[in-house]
Formats: structure tokens, C-alpha cells, sequence
């Protein structure tokens, strides 16, 4: 791994820019708890987390949170065909106005919440998303992803590596949750790398890891996404219930599980992806949304 403080060496096409280390110290871009900030200020690190969505050939990619942008620059630096950058920090607006001169007509940035965008709207196809997303909203920009999954060709997502896990985790372990079953219903996910504290910049407390989800060709109807939305935050909301008393709220619990021939005294945790979703076509059909 290279010295974080060193500037990588460049080729002859790639455009000379100041470290990433100067850039933060000259925009006063000190990372912020309140704004979940932990910059990867490594270019070698930012080029595996890059190197971590495949081939981006003739791909848009959204970013967000990429703050003074050495994850920018390194999509940059690959094949992508236009890369989005959504960032909340006003600070950060004239680092990365940097980059876009430096990359003429390759990279649009806007300073908006991303939990308030329509990311598909913004990013022209085929799309995929690629971020070191802000730890405090992690989790509910990938739920919203996920609601929309067939928009994106895949998503490569930095989190904490126990929101990472739980992404991941099979039936009938202690990470294994909901957020599991929403995500590998639509996705392929995968643990495809883990970086250690002293990668960041400030280092967080813990492990991070990046996620790499490919959506499924065929994507559930609106109206079945509710069901298992609504079906899911009854099992896993009072996890450590057998399911006859967990998805009571549902009504008439016994008779949707003897339907789907899952035992009653089972728990939330123990059921594949496949139960869940035969559990929310049954629901859907007993109370069509």
C-alpha cells in the first residue's frame, strides 16, 4: 500500500492534481462526525475500492459522499463514461469543482441530500452506483436503492463491516436480519473487501467493508415490495418471537404460515429468502395492496 501522504505517480494523459491531503487541508475539508465523514485519502485504496465494481466501461456512475474526492478521481481515472457526484457538504463543492475541470464534461456535481434524490433520475443508463457512503446513512440510502434495483446494473457500497455483514449473512445466523432479506431478494451480494480503520481518514472505531450487490434480472412488483416491506418489519421487529406471535400485527398468523407450510413456532431468523417471499406473495394475495 502506498504512503497515504504521497502523491501517486501519473502518466503523461492523466491530468496533475494537488494531493489529496493538500486538498483537504486548503478547502478546510476536516471530516465531520455529524456528516458520518471518514475520507479515503489513499489513492491506492481508493483505486481497489474503484477496481471492487468491475468494469465500468461506458458506465454513469453515481456517487455519494465523496467529499474532497479521491474515490472521484479514481473512477475518473477509469473507464466510466460520466461519473454524478452527490454531496451534502457545501465544503467540498469547490474540491471537486477541481476535478471537474480537470476532467472536462466527465463528472456533474450536485450539492443536495442524497436521501432526497431520485438517483435514477439524475443518472443516465446503465447505471451503477459506486460510494464510501457517510456511515450515519448508509443503510437507508441502500433500502431506497434497493426499491428501485432494476435501474442499476449493480451497486459497490462502503459501509461499517457489521451493516456489511448483515447485507450478507445467511438464514440462521446473528447477522442475518432483515436487511439480509430485502437485499439478497433483489441482489446478488457479496463481501468483496474489508479495510481496516487506519485506511480513513479520521480512522473510525471499527472495520469497514464494501458490498458488492448485482441486482436479479427479474425485480418484484411494486405492490409484492410492499408486502415483503410490510412483512419483514413484523418478523424482524420482534425478533425474538416465534413468528405465530411476531406477525400478529399481519392478522391471522396461523393460518398465512399453515398456507405457506412453515411452522408456526419457528423464528424470523431461521427462514431462507425464498419462505419470505412465498410468506409475501400469500400476504399480498389475502390483502392486496
Amino acid at each position: 500500500m502506498t504512503d497515504p501522504a504521497e502523491p501517486p505517480l501519473r502518466t503523461a494523459t492523466e491530468p496533475a492534481l494537488p494531493s489529496l491531503r493538500d486538498t483537504v487541508s486548503r478547502h478546510g475539508l476536516d471530516a465531520r462526525k455529524s456528516l458520518g465523514q471518514h475520507f479515503l485519502l489513499d489513492p491506492a485504496v481508493c483505486a481497489r475500492v474503484a477496481q471492487q465494481a468491475g468494469d465500468l466501461s461506458g458506465r454513469h456512475v453515481l456517487e455519494v459522499g465523496p467529499g474532497p474526492g479521491g474515490l472521484t478521481r479514481a473512477l475518473l481515472d477509469g473507464p466510466a463514461a460520466h461519473v454524478t457526484a452527490v454531496e451534502l457538504d457545501r465544503r467540498a463543492i469547490a474540491a471537486l469543482a477541481e476535478l471537474s475541470a480537470a476532467y472536462p464534461g466527465r463528472l456533474t456535481v450536485l450539492e443536495a441530500d442524497a436521501l432526497r434524490v431520485d438517483a435514477a433520475a439524475i443518472t443516465a443508463a446503465p447505471r451503477a452506483v459506486v460510494a464510501n457512503l457517510p456511515y450515519n446513512v448508509g443503510t437507508p440510502l441502500l433500502v431506497n436503492w434497493l426499491r428501485e434495483a432494476g435501474q442499476w446494473e449493480s451497486l459497490t457500497l462502503m459501509f461499517q463491516q457489521e451493516v456489511a455483514a448483515r447485507i450478507v449473512a445467511a438464514p440462521d445466523t446473528d447477522d442475518y436480519g432483515r436487511l439480509s432479506v430485502l437485499a439478497q431478494w433483489r441482489c446478488e451480494a457479496r463481501m468483496a473487501l474489508r479495510l481496516p480503520p487506519g485506511a480513513f481518514s479520521p480512522p473510525p472505531k471499527v472495520w469497514s467493508a464494501v458490498v458488492h450487490l448485482r441486482p436479479r434480472p427479474e425485480q418484484p412488483s411494486a405492490a409484492l415490495a410492499r408486502s415483503m416491506e410490510r412483512l419483514t418489519a413484523a418478523a424482524f421487529g420482534q425478533r425474538r418471537k416465534m413468528l405465530r406471535g411476531s406477525l400478529k400485527s399481519l392478522g391471522q398468523p396461523d393460518a398465512l404460515l399453515a398456507e405457506a407450510g412453515i411452522e408456526p413456532t419457528r423464528r424470523a431468523e431461521t427462514l431462507a429468502v425464498a419462505e419470505f417471499e412465498l410468506l409475501a406473495q400469500l400476504l399480498l394475495r389475502r390483502d392486496p395492496a
